[in-house]
């Protein structure tokens, strides 16, 4: 057991829960109403086909998460603020330009399936709940410091255990659904490559990576005995670990949950016939009358208990993006008058995502874009997040250990190939 020097919170080892933090809540986020629009439509569309996809995402995300909260604990720096001070300010912007067009699509997107959500149980104006749903996000996340906010989020990740009483209340071949993970049905075709990366695409995203850095560095600011490990090296064995088991926990969490939503429509959907579904509320829909009303009302809340999560997280992404690019002060524990720019772009790029649910734009069209932007975005970071994390220069003594590199290459290379297969059927 490390001792009351080498603990980074000054104490004795917390109790495994305590650790579940940043880790924990990014992986949530990930599986935002777009993620569930992905593998609601990967799961009708090919049944039992893509399953094995998800354990062959799970490490890769585990060691590119986890690297990027590493990032944060050892430098101290977000790793838009990190890439400022390391490399050329072009790169820095280009990149910044493209995370900010793909986060605020998919807020808008999120947004809106929220409340198509909340339309589908209870009747009424869609955009008027989906308005209402992001200022309350707004609001919580303005007013409320980060110390108090981030226990609500922590709350928010139950709402994905909607998608596991979904399973609990159909009924599934599981022996059916064992062979296809062993021997997996792989179809040899564009459609199912267009499938593959988006799914892909959805699961390993920027925002994820800016977001997890940038919540080290926040526990960081926000704590009296944490600092950076390149200034107190005897913090390092707790706080690694504490990233280890954070990240790893929260990373099986996210794949688990995108494993039962692909099932669920896999069962329910693609077994009677349905297999083209273009949101997360129409994968609700059609649950209904084929799976009963309990599947379809559990299925249609986990979207907006899940949006309420990533909405924030999207959005506080794109401020500490932006802030850190640009260098300026950046936090939810600050307040908007001592973070006028973070706070600035928190509010415009929540708000520019509901204004869009006020235009013409075809939200199946915006779901698409974003995973474009989205999967050319992640590939450069990626490579300058593998780059900085084996630096000597960027992280001292705390240079990520060979099996992150080995998984953290080998997220790149899948991104990588996602996007040239992306571009290879284009238009097919």
């Amino acid at each position: 057991m490390a001792t009351h020097e080498n603990t980074e919170d000054g104490g004795r080892e917390a109790p495994p829960w305590k650790d579940l933090g940043a880790g924990l809540i990014t992986g949530a986020a990930d599986d935002d109403p777009s993620g569930i629009a992905t593998y609601s439509q990967v799961g009708a569309a090919f049944g039992y086909g893509m399953l094995w996809c998800v354990f062959l995402t799970m490490p890769l995300m585990i060691a590119i998460q986890a690297i990027s909260a590493g990032i944060g604990r050892v430098t101290g720096h977000g790793l838009m603020d990190g890439m400022r001070l390391h490399y050329p300010r072009k790169l820095v912007y280009a990149l910044l330009a493209l995370i900010f067009i793909a986060n605020v699509i998919n807020l808008a997107a999120d947004i809106g399936a929220m409340g198509a959500a909340l339309q589908l149980l209870i009747g009424g104006p869609a955009l008027l709940y989906a308005a209402l749903f992001a200022v309350l996000s707004l609001l919580l996340q303005v007013f409320i410091p980060f110390t108090r906010y981030a226990p609500i989020l922590k709350v928010l990740t139950l709402s994905l255990f909607a998608y596991v009483a979904t399973v609990l209340v159909i009924d599934v071949p599981w022996r059916a659904v064992l062979k296809s993970i062993v021997l997996p049905p792989i179809s040899w075709s564009a459609a199912y490559a267009v499938g593959l990366v988006a799914l892909l695409g959805t699961t390993i995203s920027p925002y994820l990576f800016c977001w997890q850095a940038s919540e080290e560095v926040e526990e960081i600011e926000t704590s009296k005995r944490r600092k950076p490990l390149q200034d107190a090296p005897q913090q390092a064995p707790s706080a690694l670990r504490r990233i280890g088991i954070d990240t790893t926990v929260g990373m099986i969490f996210s794949n688990l949950i995108a494993f039962f939503i692909i099932l669920t429509a896999a069962v329910v959907l693609h077994a009677h016939g349905k297999t083209d579904i273009q949101s997360s509320a129409q994968a609700a829909e059609a649950l209904r009358p084929l799976a009963g009303e309990l599947a379809f009302a559990l299925f249609a809340a986990g979207i907006i208990g899940t949006g309420l999560l990533a909405v924030p997280v999207l959005a506080g992404a794109t401020a500490y993006a932006a802030a850190g690019a640009f260098g300026q002060r950046s936090g939810l524990e600050h307040k908007p008058h001592e973070a006028r720019f973070f706070y600035g772009v928190l509010i415009g790029s929540a708000l520019l995502g509901i204004a869009l649910n006020l235009t013409p734009l075809d939200p199946i069209k915006a779901l698409y874009w974003s995973a474009v932007v989205n999967g050319v975005a992640a590939v450069p970071l990626m490579v300058a997040m593998m780059l900085m994390g084996s630096s000597n220069k960027v992280m001292g003594e705390f240079t990520m250990p060979w099996p992150l590199k080995l998984f953290g290459w080998l997220a790149t290379a899948a991104m990588a190939g996602a996007v040239a297969v992306m571009f290879a059927t284009w238009g097919k």
